[in-house]
């Protein structure tokens, strides 16, 4: 009997009207003004969570201000232990549900359609700007932030069952399977290919998020089949965004439904 059809899911102990999460994206405001702010009042309208990117505007404070909704703050790395531990604080602070490290780009990639387009995003450019400090993480940041912070923590970046299995033995709350859109390494892995023996390691003893190309509706029911808990959009947050500000994600997000 497939009369009713409940589409709720919960997503790190909160519950949201679709199994589907804003993803952390940069440089939203170059999309529409409001560009993060924007994209959390339409969570918080439709009922799902979102990421914050460190590397959006406006910043953290401005979002928490502007929306009560269950936030997630995603970080790069661009500082030692004293820079993620204040950018923990403020996370912890501000009430934002979880912290998300994202471990899948060291330094920023030979993007090759930006390159077409003449499109060069502000303070991306290898070796300034911490990047060394994205290169240097490791598996000691992730036991120190464990052992440091009485937060829930996410792992972006994840595309290896091997991987996976030492997240759980970290303690991490998330594991979320993504390979940058693959933009980081064009010739890699698609999410949804590593998905299934990532999950076979996880076996339940974390919460499992994936984006990587999710357009459909249908889309999103495959990930669920194979055993992910909450899919992440990032382009058609994007699309949305671009199109109508929070009335665009809004409906990105009723066409999924």
């Amino acid at each position: 009997n497939v009369k009713e059809i409940d589409l709720t899911a919960t997503f790190m102990g909160d519950k949201m009207r679709l199994p589907v999460a804003l993803a952390p994206m940069g440089s939203l405001d170059s999309m529409e003004a409001g560009g993060s702010v924007s994209v959390a009042k339409a969570a918080e309208e439709f009922g799902v969570t979102s990421f914050l990117s460190s590397v959006t505007r406006p910043g953290l404070e401005d979002v928490v201000e502007a929306t009560a909704h269950p936030k997630i703050y995603q970080l790069y790395v661009r500082g030692d232990h004293f820079y993620i531990e204040e950018s923990v604080r403020r996370a912890i602070d501000t009430g934002f549900r979880a912290f998300c490290l994202t471990v899948d780009v060291a330094y920023y990639s030979r993007r090759e359609r930006d390159i077409i387009k003449r499109y060069t995003p502000r303070g991306r450019v290898r070796g300034v700007d911490g990047w060394d400090f994205q290169a240097g993480l490791n598996w000691d940041t992730v036991k120190w932030f464990k052992d440091s912070f009485d937060i829930p923590l996410i792992i972006k970046g994840i595309a290896t069952a091997e991987d996976a299995a030492i997240c759980i033995d970290h303690g991490v709350e998330g594991v979320y399977v993504s390979n940058h859109g693959g933009r980081q390494l064009d010739h890699g892995r698609a999410s949804i290919d590593v998905l299934p023996e990532i999950v076979r390691e996880v076996g339940g003893k974390a919460e499992i998020i994936v984006d990587g190309g999710f357009m459909r509706g249908s889309d999103v029911i495959k990930a669920i089949a194979l055993g992910a808990d909450t899919v992440a959009i990032g382009k058609l947050q994007g699309f949305g965004l671009a199109a109508d500000g929070v009335a665009g994600i809004v409906r990105v997000l009723e066409l999924l439904e």
